[in-house]
């Protein structure tokens, strides 16, 4: 579950990762996870990363965070152990955990997961709260889809969206 109410000290620390995806960017902030970039990192909008974040390869988040996306990548991980705080509103928090409920290989519409958080006419807010979801794979926007079973928008790109989903299994409409 999303931590919500623990102020974070300011000082960030980062890593880098190899997945098949490409290189996988990790940040921590005070023992919790705070955000995770898929390739190529966001530059501007609402995906910014950390300012001055310090490379620490021995942060034990950052070690952790590593270590499990290496088993979900190997097909040996379904679901993350992982301190997560990730930066946004309390709307953004609500519906990141929601993001959090759906298990591995399963996918659920953006109305689907407004009502599971009891906003059933607020699926656009969702969406736009699922693409400023700072912690990629690990809060697993990748698994809703458009109400008709296609895939929508990700920040990832499509294609990156598409391999989480086949990888986990998780059966599209063509």
């Amino acid at each position: 579950m999303i931590e919500l109410t623990r102020t974070l000290p300011t000082e960030t620390f980062t890593t880098t990762i190899a997945s098949p995806l490409g290189p996988l960017r990790l940040y921590a902030r005070g023992g919790a996870l705070v955000g995770l970039w898929l390739p190529p990192e966001p530059e501007s909008g609402d995906h910014v990363a950390p300012p001055s974040a310090t490379r620490r390869d021995d942060e034990p988040v950052l070690v952790a965070a590593a270590a499990q996306l290496a088993e979900y990548f190997a097909g040996a991980r379904r679901a993350f152990e992982l301190p997560l705080a990730p930066p946004g509103t309390a709307f953004q928090r609500l519906a990141w955990d929601a993001l959090l409920a759906i298990p591995y290989g399963q996918t659920r519409s953006y109305g689907e997961q407004a009502r599971a958080i009891g906003r059933p006419h607020a699926s656009r807010a969702v969406g736009a709260a699922n693409g400023a979801n700072p912690i990629a794979i690990i809060i697993p926007c990748h698994r809703v889809i458009g109400a008709s079973g296609q895939l929508t928008g990700y920040g990832g790109g499509l294609p990156t969206k598409r391999w989480l989903l086949a990888h986990e299994g998780a059966l599209l409409v063509a």
